[in-house]
């Protein structure tokens, strides 16, 4: 029998964004997910705020701990599979990260720093290096991975969302240790679960030292996001085309099967702010359910395991004054269901791919020769391959 092809959303309640697992209501979660099964999903990727679960480098909130048994037990009986993601870290434009993961006074970077979901000027330290936010993070990825160990509902786990927005490793090496440390807590509990990495678009246009190569030394499947409002490079903001390439760059370089964890677009609705911060970006409705279908059908095409859109409902205007909404107007619109539960029109692609069969992976048509010294010159490299592809692939 063919494997199934997955479809789903990432996931945060409308109602409370990334302050969920504080805010926490078991009857919101289980109404969002029967809503996304009977929409045609059958996989949720979440997101385990990081000081939320771990208050203090060697303690794991039991609280949150039985909140995220409760999400999987919520989870099973929709007939749902999850991919919790670990180590969040970075969200939406801006980086959540515990006080205690933190060191001294530093300028606002490109993305604000969130600790107590308040914005501070403090410097990250370097997961990859410090040894205190390295054992820190093998605790909990070995604590989070014991609570559904053997789960019915787990389809896997991720080892963060876009880590690279947080944190670089200085070496190749020190990327590959931190792999291997992570991937390890997790099995010693749970040997058989599934493993990947949030990869996105930007760990291929930079070296970041842990992209698809590195994450497949541990990863059983490779995961990638990509936007076309993002890649000023490709044919404009629903460019279907840019994920299928990124899903085969990233099946190149690492060798591996790709789940697209990550592609949607925000919509238009009523938001002044949205529109004045972002109007180039923003779709109608109408157009981001002709996007959806068709960038689905371009990245199946390609052999992926699965497509996950971003993301699930809209926020509610409650919280639009909190970070990162206050500042990032348009992530505040790229639900598949506007904030008060009803669909929009592109909700139709999930039924329309539910229960697809898997397409077999095509013979990759990039250049072996240029694999190895891809990191030489990456985005000017990824830009060269983007182009040749779409000139010599018919449009589906």
């Amino acid at each position: 029998m063919s494997e199934a092809y997955r479809v789903g959303v990432n996931y945060w309640p409308a109602s409370s964004a990334m302050q969920w697992w504080r805010r926490f209501e078991a009857a919101e979660v289980d109404r969002d997910f029967a809503r996304i099964v009977a929409a045609g999903g059958d996989l949720v990727r979440f997101f385990l705020l990081w000081e939320d679960f771990q208050p203090t480098p060697g303690t794991v909130s039991e609280i949150a701990l039985d909140r995220l048994v409760t999400v999987a037990d919520i989870a099973r009986r929709s007939s749902l599979k999850i991919l919790p993601t670990l180590f969040t870290g970075h969200m939406s434009g801006a980086n959540f990260v515990p006080i205690w993961a933190l060191g001294g006074t530093a300028p606002r970077g490109r993305f604000r720093v969130i600790a107590d979901h308040r914005a501070v000027e403090r410097e990250i330290r370097n997961w990859y290096t410090d040894q205190t936010v390295l054992e820190a993070q093998a605790i909990l990825a070995r604590e989070c991975a014991r609570a559904l160990s053997g789960h019915g509902a787990l389809w896997g786990w991720d080892l963060g969302n876009e880590n690279s927005n947080c944190s670089v490793p200085p070496t190749r090496d020190d990327g590959l240790r931190w792999l291997d440390r992570m991937a390890d807590a997790i099995r010693s509990v749970d040997p058989s679960c599934r493993i990947t990495l949030g990869l996105h678009m930007e760990d291929l246009e930079e070296d970041r030292r842990i992209g698809p190569a590195e994450a497949a030394r541990v990863c059983d499947v490779l995961c990638m996001h990509g936007y076309p409002l993002y890649a000023s490079w490709c044919q404009g903001p629903t460019d279907p085309e840019l994920i299928a390439f990124l899903a085969d760059v990233t099946r190149w370089l690492g060798g591996k099967d790709v789940l697209f964890a990550e592609f949607g677009a925000p919509t238009r609705g009523g938001d002044p702010e949205a529109e004045r911060e972002a109007a180039g970006m923003l779709l109608s409705e109408e157009e981001a359910a002709d996007y959806i279908p068709v960038a689905l059908s371009h990245v199946h095409a390609r052999g992926t395991v699965g497509a996950l859109v971003w993301c699930y409902a809209d926020y509610a205007p409650s919280i639009w004054s909190l970070p990162p909404l206050d500042l990032a107007a348009h992530e505040r619109h790229f639900g598949l269901w506007r904030w008060d539960g009803t669909p929009k029109p592109a909700v139709a692609a999930l039924a329309a791919w539910h229960g697809r069969a898997r397409a077999t992976p095509p013979a990759l048509d990039l250049p072996d020769a240029q694999r190895s010294r891809f990191y030489d010159a990456p985005r000017s490299t990824l830009i060269g391959l983007y182009r040749a592809q779409r000139l010599a692939r018919p449009v589906l």
